[in-house]
């Protein structure tokens, strides 16, 4: 019986992890509670972008929620953004990017729907804007500040005409910013500064993304949503509970970048590579409103009288497109911008499968297709280690008759049967543990293809055949009212769709080719596992589905021309 034993341990332990993946790391998590707890001594009590000590980065702008987001974009002058992939509009008072929405994403699938909103002003119900400036060294020298109104040149802006933004503070310093935004989700925002007095002035940069009120995420353990950046090197990540118990979190860096991020989008801010940057989480309460706020402040730039100070940065708001994101890597140097995509631990994994999943989808037309096409190739890599798993499975089972003979002979002394199995195998140069091999192989490309399909927005709404509308979520029909024909919704644990159903027979049919229990309970055992896989998988991703169910097909019909070759009856 080892070898039943062994192979039962096997498709449990596969069974387990796949239980507790879903339990442990897809559970939705509770939303912690909103604090209201007291500033720390010495923290600021208000919203004035006023330093806190020298050369330190302000507070982010005020935040007075108004009746609507078009209410707070028709409070200041503002210049139109155009691009092909963004639609919004420059604050010219504070100087601020703070309207945006995705000129390429919609809400739901229907092309009707509205376009998904980025980034809203500070008087906005939702605030989330991203901003550069500077802090003075002392209070006596004035700087441009959140209600600062600039006198704009140009515009709409768009990937060939920049605008550029001037403010004259009438103590001897010009400040000037000239911001330029590619075809994509990148802006380029230089900021200079003529000191014309007869002073020196010392003044920081800095550059922020702020954020307040705490937005609702998918809540799963695998997919991080909220502030993080990639400093000196190494990817920092925060969940927005974990900041609010932290308060602040601050390291020096040189180069990289910081920001806040959805499943999908990305807010950042991004330095000289080269330059030396003291980056910063920071949560404060504002009212009884979550406000969270990353930050960038550069070193200090002494300007003599006579000369000017130039610094510049980059703003990215946008999606997260794998080749986007690393061709930003290429193109400015951003260290590691693709880590703003939560790849996960089997990063080595998962953005290989991804880059074949989009030749494929590229040459095929179709993402499900390339999903048909990616398993026939994994299958294809690991064809000799199957073909060897399924030989010695065949093997066994033409042992059965055999191993029922030891079974009755020897029932009653479990050490002689053990110790007659072991040389009947060893006689007949049976292996019981390598038909496990397929198994175990296959756990991590699942989990690497559901991170695939998770968390790239390349799989977000893209349609397959017939009902599947959307591979990055679950099949959208249920047996449970027979698929669509009552008039009904079943809860969810009974949302079993027609790709899980075909997943689970497939599942079956592939179990009734192995080597049967001859232990009653093992049989029954064996029996129950598709039914608890149609489950468990019924909540997955449909991509991933049917994913499991070709695979499954690929390995009956591979294991099914072998038991005929060796003559053992299927």
């Amino acid at each position: 019986m080892t070898d039943q034993r062994n192979l039962i341990l096997a498709i449990v332990l596969s069974a387990l992890i796949m239980l507790g993946f879903q339990l442990f790391f897809e559970k939705p998590q509770p939303v912690a509670p909103q604090q209201t707890t007291t500033a720390p001594a010495g923290a600021p009590t208000s919203d004035v972008p006023t330093p806190r000590g020298p050369g330190e980065v302000p507070s982010a702008s005020p935040a007075s929620a108004k009746a609507s987001r078009d209410a707070a974009l028709a409070e200041a002058p503002r210049i139109r953004i155009e691009t092909p992939h963004l639609h919004g509009s420059l604050a010219l008072k504070g100087g601020r990017i703070d309207d945006l929405t995705l000129a390429g994403y919609r809400q739901e699938a229907a092309p009707t729907s509205p376009e998904i909103v980025l980034l809203s002003p500070p008087s906005a119900p939702d605030p989330y804007y991203a901003e550069v400036g500077w802090v003075p060294e002392g209070d006596a020298v004035k700087v441009p500040g959140p209600d600062t109104l600039w006198r704009a040149e140009g515009g709409p802006l768009t990937p060939t005409s920049p605008v550029t933004l001037r403010w004259d503070n009438g103590q001897g310093l010009r400040f000037v910013r000239v911001v330029s935004v590619d075809s994509d989700y990148m802006f380029t925002i230089t900021q200079r500064v003529e000191n014309t007095g007869s002073a020196p002035v010392t003044l920081y940069p800095y550059a922020l993304v702020s954020r307040t009120g705490t937005p609702k995420t998918e809540g799963f353990y695998i997919l991080h949503e909220g502030p993080l950046g990639v400093l000196d090197g190494t990817l920092t990540e925060i969940k927005y509970d974990g900041l609010r118990e932290e308060r602040v979190r601050e390291k020096a860096t040189t180069g990289g970048w910081i920001g806040i991020t959805d499943k999908y989008w990305l807010t950042a801010v991004v330095p000289d590579q080269t330059a030396e940057v003291k980056a910063r989480f920071s949560h404060r309460m504002v009212g009884d409103r979550d406000k969270y706020q990353t930050d960038l402040l550069g070193g200090a730039r002494e300007i003599a009288p006579g000369a000017t100070a130039e610094v510049t940065s980059h703003v990215f708001a946008g999606a997260k497109k794998v080749a986007l994101l690393d061709g930003y890597e290429e193109k400015f140097g951003v260290k590691r911008f693709d880590l703003a995509i939560d790849f996960g631990w089997f990063y080595f994994l998962t953005k290989p499968f991804f880059y074949f999943l989009q030749f494929l989808n590229t040459a095929l037309g179709n993402f499900g297709l390339a999903i048909l096409a990616f398993t026939v190739a994994i299958k294809a890599v690991l064809f000799p280690l199957a073909n060897k798993s399924y030989q010695a499975m065949s093997k066994m089972k033409k042992l059965q008759p055999e191993v029922q003979k030891l079974q009755q002979r020897f029932g009653d002394d479990k050490a002689r049967l053990n110790q007659e199995l072991m040389a009947l195998y060893k006689r007949e140069k049976a292996n019981p543990v390598s038909g496990c091999l397929p198994v175990l192989v296959q756990i991590p490309i699942f989990f690497a293809l559901y991170k695939v399909l998770f968390v790239t927005i390349e799989m977000r709404h893209a349609p397959f055949y017939g009902w599947i509308h959307d591979l990055s979520a679950p099949d959208p029909t249920t047996v449970a009212n027979l698929f669509g024909l009552i008039p009904w919704t079943p809860p969810a644990f009974l949302m079993i769709g027609v790709w899980p159903l075909i997943m689970g027979a497939t599942m079956f049919l592939q179990q009734k080719l192995n080597p049967q229990p001859t232990d009653p309970v093992q049989a029954k055992m064996f029996l129950f596992l598709p039914i608890v896989f149609t489950f468990l998988l019924a909540s997955f991703p449909a991509g991933l589905v049917i994913y499991w169910a070709w695979s499954n097909t690929l390995s009956i019909i591979q294991q099914w021309v072998i038991m005929r070759k060796m003559g053992v009856k299927p």
